[in-house]
């Protein structure tokens, strides 16, 4: 509540709305279920769409028998690959000098590749029917071996699952500087380790789902998805079904989460619209959630050997790295590029004199990995964090402290870093202190050393992280790091903001409303912020990466901008009054003693009846921003554990967040940020694993199966934050979308391994289930844990 006890902060009168606590706007739609998501949105005429797909991993396709499925009851079309003349390839975005890319069609051709894998469509009156007759499609397959472990999948003579490449390495690539050799001379210890970051699910709320409307008369092709990007889906799609791209419009409405999974262009968004233009009906394809967990994109899975070359005082001498990367079978639009953000982060907020890490992307018969909250820089935080929680246990130093030792000093910035990023600003020190302090970090060391009884043992975590956001310039990124926004100043003073950001849980409908409500005295309120329709709004990005608010709401600014100067020059010439007297507020343009009402000036914009020469009539502007750099958010977490040797079990007992996302626009949205991002890292940690079996099966493929955090298992968090506003932009954000997922992680891992280091146990790999725990700590009172650090020769 604002104060004067009014909702939403009505009758403030004065201040800035920015950096005030303000309700989302888009809630109230939400909450009461009235607003629309793709599957809400009915057609006349509409017909459904179900997907025959493989239940084998690998295999070829001998046959596929669909007469039974056309004779079923209201069933209008049965498709295989065949079948789909005109019909382009899935796109994946990524350019790199080795990188294979196989040719991914909508439907298995000849081969499938992968558990859950299209091979065939049907097209019927009702979702039920379709369902049906796709059960009555006879496949004949040949199987044949599954490639599913990926470091078996590089070794000699293993199975191909591309006789064209002769192997399964997609891509090799090596990132490096310094002098490595040196640094190892001059090393009194080398740490080395191995880590797993697990394969997840993404498990947005809302399964995708797609449906497409053509008309031939008019030859335009209308297409609703749950997707982030909707301007580059549009490019896309166009270029799929063969259609000019000013023929085609993508409609993202309501989507309910994404976390990465719809930063993609799937098999169904092309599949759809091209049966729609086929039929002269509408298409609609709802994913279930079986299909989720097969089909959309999984995250991280990468194995990381890391090794750590430093002086007995702790100061670090070299970091090197060996990470493979498990793409699944095919690449999807962003697949080979997420390792590649893991070895830009790999240094963390410390300084590296010599850095190594490479990178090996391999093919397996899986469900193809992407972008998944984060997308790469979790992994190389884990990685990071957990290497130095290993090398300051190896030097027996004190784990905050000898991060603190490495830390580059807030005068050094920008900062430039081992892997060629030049961080924008940072004082890690001052947001480490402050998580410390909020930890009582010392009462928990005390605990932890008169506190350990009846096999139960304290441990404290701490994770020290910086991420890169606001992705970011354009050359830097493979479809443009721009964004687009259009402001239009009503006749009647109300506000409408067309961005081509596509938030979809963001609150950015709040935020981008606090930004313009600042810029013209107004209220929030007042401000209607439109996105998602390629229609309307002009051609975006979209939104990933934390990027919504540093570069989409940056345009709107720079949008802002411009109007603020044609109102200034509109009620100077009103009120006879110099420009530079001119003041917008509280709802009034005012000079000296003279003033207008603000819908007063903006009206005498449109009526054009005593408007100064030259001026340009309507109150409307827009703006493409470029950024110079990205944004780099950071922060540090304290975790405190129990863990009970006996039984694996983990309580966490203390959670503490300092973040860092530059300035803070609404601290309420950032809290539900890190809040959300906390959790779903903590799920990674303790509870989720996507598995598949030797033979290539998903055998987590419920919500029976795979593990979540419910609410009742996330504990309390004190959050709190420094402001370390960025550069790279007017409005000093930085992007807080990611923060906690990626700062959490290696936190609770760092916490529990920390306990159990009187047992001997140096590492456990994720998720720590119980008997995971339990089966270290057994091993490590035993002495059968090694110690895999070895001193450099």
């Amino acid at each position: 509540m604002a104060k004067n006890g009014k909702a939403n902060g009505e009758g403030k009168s004065s201040g800035k709305w920015v950096g005030q606590k303000f309700k989302r706007i888009e809630d109230p739609r939400l909450v009461q279920g009235i607003s629309h998501y793709t599957d809400d949105i009915r057609l006349p005429n509409t017909l459904h769409c179900a997907l025959v797909r493989s239940p084998h991993a690998h295999a070829r396709i001998v046959s596929i028998d669909v007469q039974a499925a056309k004779a079923a009851a209201g069933v209008v079309l049965v498709v295989t690959s065949a079948d789909l003349e005109g019909l382009g390839m899935i796109p994946c975005a990524i350019a790199m000098p080795d990188l294979k890319v196989p040719a991914h069609p909508v439907l298995a051709r000849e081969r499938v590749r992968y558990v859950g894998e299209p091979v065939a469509a049907v097209v019927a009156e009702d979702a039920y029917q379709a369902r049906d007759a796709a059960e009555l499609v006879n496949v004949e397959y040949d199987p044949l071996p599954a490639v599913v472990d990926m470091e078996k999948a590089l070794a000699p003579g293993a199975a191909a699952i591309y006789d064209e490449f002769g192997s399964n390495q997609a891509f090799t690539h090596t990132a490096k500087s310094g002098d490595l050799e040196a640094a190892y001379r001059e090393a009194d210890v080398v740490v080395r380790e191995r880590f797993l970051n697990q394969r997840l699910a993404p498990m947005a709320m809302e399964p995708r789902a797609v449906l497409a409307e053509y008309l031939p008369g008019e030859k335009r092709l209308t297409l609703w998805s749950s997707t982030q990007i909707p301007h580059l889906l549009k490019t896309q799609v166009s270029l799929m079904v063969g259609l000019p791209e000013t023929a085609v419009r993508v409609i993202a409405p309501e989507v309910g989460g994404g976390f990465g999974s719809k930063l993609n262009v799937y098999a169904e968004e092309g599949l759809v619209p091209w049966l729609a233009m086929k039929l002269g009906r509408p298409v609609k394809w709802t994913e279930t959630r079986r299909e989720n967990l097969l089909a959309t994109i999984h995250g991280r899975d990468t194995i990381n050997y890391m090794e750590l070359a430093l002086k007995k005082d702790g100061t670090i001498l070299a970091l090197k790295a060996k990470v493979i990367a498990d793409l699944g079978a095919y690449h999807q639009l962003l697949t080979p590029l997420i390792p590649q953000l893991t070895a830009l982060m790999l240094p963390g907020c410390y300084k590296v004199p010599a850095y190594q890490c490479d990178i090996v992307g391999v093919f397996t018969n899986k469900m193809s990995t992407d972008a998944y909250r984060g997308a790469g820089r979790p992994e190389a935080t884990y990685n990071i964090e957990r290497i130095m929680d290993c090398a300051a246990a190896e030097l027996k130093l004190d784990p905050a402290e000898f991060r603190r030792k490495n830390f580059p000093q807030p005068k050094e910035f920008p900062f430039t870093t081992a892997a060629g990023l030049t961080y924008d600003s940072a004082d890690y020190q001052r947001s480490l202190q402050k998580a410390l302090e909020l930890a009582e970090y010392e009462k928990l060391r005390a605990r932890q050393k008169t506190g350990s009884k009846n096999g139960k043992y304290y441990g404290v975590g701490v994770s020290t992280y910086v991420e890169i956001c606001a992705i970011g310039p354009s050359a830097a990124t493979p479809a443009g790091g721009w964004e687009s926004a259009t402001v239009r100043i009503e006749p009647t003073g109300k506000v409408t903001v067309l961005t081509g950001a596509s938030p979809h849980g963001q609150g950015e409908e709040t935020t981008f409303a606090q930004i313009v409500a600042d810029q013209f005295g107004i209220s929030p309120n007042d401000v209607s912020v439109l996105h998602g329709d390629t229609l309307a709004v002009p051609y975006g990005i979209g939104t990933f990466g934390s990027r919504a608010t540093a570069v989409g709401g940056t345009a709107m600014y720079f949008a802002c901008q411009k109007l603020r100067a044609k109102l200034t020059a509109l009620a100077a010439h009103l009120l006879g009054e110099p420009p530079e007297a001119v003041k917008i507020a509280d709802g009034k343009v005012s000079a000296g003693s003279k003033s207008m009402l603000f819908n007063e000036v903006v009206l005498a914009a449109y009526t054009a009846r005593s408007i100064p020469a030259g001026f340009e009539p309507g109150m409307e502007a827009t703006h493409f921003f470029e950024p110079s750099n990205f944004t780099f958010p950071f922060g540090a977490h304290v975790v405190s554990v129990e863990v009970d040797a006996e039984t694996g079990e983990i309580k966490v007992d203390k959670y503490v967040a300092v973040d860092d996302c530059g300035h803070v626009i609404n601290p309420m949205i950032v809290d539900g940020q890190i809040t959300g991002g906390i959790a779903q890292g903590l799920g990674q940690a303790l509870y989720e694993e996507h598995v598949y079996n030797e033979d290539g099966q998903l055998v987590t493929g419920t919500l029976m199966d795979y593990a979540m955090p419910r609410a009742a298992y996330v504990p309390h968090f004190v959050l709190e934050r420094t402001e370390t506003p960025s550069p790279v932009n007017p409005l000093g954000v930085k992007g807080v979308g990611e923060a906690g997922t990626i700062a959490s992680t290696p936190a609770l891992v760092n916490a529990v391994c920390d306990a159990l280091r009187p047992l001997g146990v140096r590492h456990i790999d994720m998720p720590l289930k119980p008997e995971n725990v339990w089966r270290a700590a057994t091993r490590g009172a035993a002495g059968a844990d090694p110690n895999s650090s070895r001193r450099h020769a």
